[in-house]
């Protein structure tokens, strides 16, 4: 599934916190999007997800605008933060609820939890705290699972390493790397940690202050490049 982005522009007074004129995501494309704090990373993921309303263009997967369909939301999976979770519940009560919305029975969603098992470590299933009483990591890794519970087409996760022990870190990576290249999802991840982008996506986007620096495809080189530019170097300039 494409994502096209259109004359997209978000701001806040005289702040401009997106301000993206064009930009494609190809279908089956592991879709990297770093930068600093402010960059814009998780105001763009918001409105591809129609969660805000910007002040011009749009956001289109598969050919319709998100902010005026709901086609698209049959087939793609998101978690941006704790508030797309419901607190008071179990996660297995969560991931009931999300089942149904998405027609899914008890068994199937038994079954896909079955397969998302390595990414809980053990932590996750089987205890009696609420979503709301658990670690930052421990809701992360219900956020996640919910995302891919109903075998999405398109993926889209904000800063998904984030709070995870290294454990998980190493098994969310394995699980997102055979999603690109065994079903061909489409994913959008943003991440702080450069490492762990350039690890994952074929192609990388860096935001600065909402506008789009530069549009790499990932080499051996990508992460050195990175490293340069996050660190004022000059030969970064190149970058």
């Amino acid at each position: 599934m494409e994502i096209s982005i259109q004359n997209l522009t978000k701001t806040y007074g005289e702040y401009t916190a997106v301000n993206i004129p064009e930009l494609t995501i190809h279908s089956g494309e592991s879709f990297g999007l770093v930068g600093n704090n402010g960059a814009g990373k998780t105001t763009m993921f918001r409105a591809a997800l129609d969660l805000l309303e910007s002040n011009t263009g749009c956001v289109y997967i598969d050919g319709q605008a998100t902010n005026n369909s709901e086609h698209w939301k049959s087939f793609t999976g998101s978690y941006l933060d704790e508030n797309f979770l419901v607190g008071h519940l179990l996660p297995e009560e969560y991931f009931d609820f999300v089942g149904a919305i998405h027609g899914i029975g008890d068994a199937d969603v038994k079954a896909k939890l079955e397969i998302l098992e390595p990414l809980f470590n053990d932590e996750i299933l089987g205890g009696k705290k609420l979503i709301r009483d658990l670690s930052k990591g421990n809701q992360k890794k219900v956020g996640i699972a919910a995302a891919l519970l109903f075998d999405p087409k398109v993926l889209i996760l904000d800063e998904p390493f984030a709070n995870l022990d290294p454990s998980t870190q190493i098994r969310l990576k394995e699980l997102l790397k055979m999603l690109k290249h065994d079903r061909g999802v489409t994913m959008l991840i943003s991440s702080h940690d450069i490492n762990h982008v350039t690890e994952v996506c074929e192609r990388i986007v860096l935001l600065e202050k909402g506008n789009i620096v530069k549009d790499l495809h990932t080499s051996s080189a990508t992460l050195k490049e990175l490293e340069h530019y996050f660190a004022g170097e000059p030969n970064a300039q190149g970058l």
